[in-house]
């Protein structure tokens, strides 16, 4: 029985470490996706972004509209997302163009429910029967994207996005500079904190923008979305590129 449970322990450390090892390698641009598809399936942590991922539209660009400026902000957000400036500098001149009060933003989020992309919430559910923790790192804004995640049932603290602030008397004051998803690089920032604390092994990042592949490292592999939107860039860099979460629930039945 010694014998027989040395060759097991041998056998599973190098699985292990094969595993490991897989890891490492699709963490660079040269990986198959056949590569990524094995980590996706063995993962147990994911993080999606939200806007034009998770859910069909880009929030600001709604509440852009919403607040009659829609127009002046679309540009930035096509800039932002294709990687031509920097996330801070994109983000900080939509809201000055928005300048959205808490009330403005209280009747946007009553008046819009969450549109969720097609499939997403089939995969998200089938992501949990798998005992997978699902996150949600966006550079959008909190108080718009927990509605979605309770209808998910993806707990607040799974939540890492950006934060609005208020005077007073309810008018925009800007937003938390603080939060990492507030910056470009934040969501690799993020991906290393829900490795570190949450202990996790293998994190898989889903999105449609440049700053999702940013996570990688420390995120293990990054899944490049183009359901809503193609990125351009996105997708010439992404070894593996989806248009519809289907597929994704395909892979983990694979």
């Amino acid at each position: 029985m010694r014998v027989l449970s040395s060759v097991f322990a041998r056998t599973s450390q190098h699985s292990n470490f094969l595993f490991i090892s897989l890891c490492r390698q699709v963490s660079g641009m040269g990986s198959t996706a056949g590569e990524i598809r094995r980590v996706w399936a063995a993962a147990d942590a994911v993080c999606f972004d939200v806007d034009s991922t998770l859910l069909i539209d880009e929030a600001l660009d709604e509440l852009a509209k919403f607040c009659g400026v829609g127009k002046e902000v679309q540009e930035w957000t096509t800039r932002a997302m294709g990687g031509g400036v920097s996330f801070r500098e994109a983000l900080e001149a939509r809201l000055q163009i928005v300048k959205p009060s808490r009330q403005q933003l209280a009747e946007f989020i009553q008046q819009h429910p969450p549109h969720f992309s097609p499939n997403v919430q089939e995969l998200i559910s089938e992501l949990h029967k798998r005992d997978k923790q699902v996150y949600l790192v966006s550079g959008g804004f909190q108080s718009i994207i927990l509605p979605a995640a309770k209808i998910l049932n993806i707990p607040a603290e799974n939540v890492f996005a950006n934060r609005l602030k208020f005077y007073f008397n309810g008018d925009y004051a800007g937003f938390d500079e603080t939060q990492p998803t507030s910056s470009s690089g934040g969501k690799a920032v993020v991906a290393g904190i829900i490795k570190k604390e949450r202990g996790h092994r293998t994190l898989v990042v889903v999105g449609d923008g440049a700053t999702d592949m940013e996570a990688v490292p420390p995120a293990d592999a990054f899944v490049g979305y183009g359901g809503n939107v193609v990125r351009a860039s996105v997708k010439e860099k992404a070894a593996w590129f989806v248009t519809d979460f289907s597929e994704l629930i395909e892979a983990l039945n694979s």
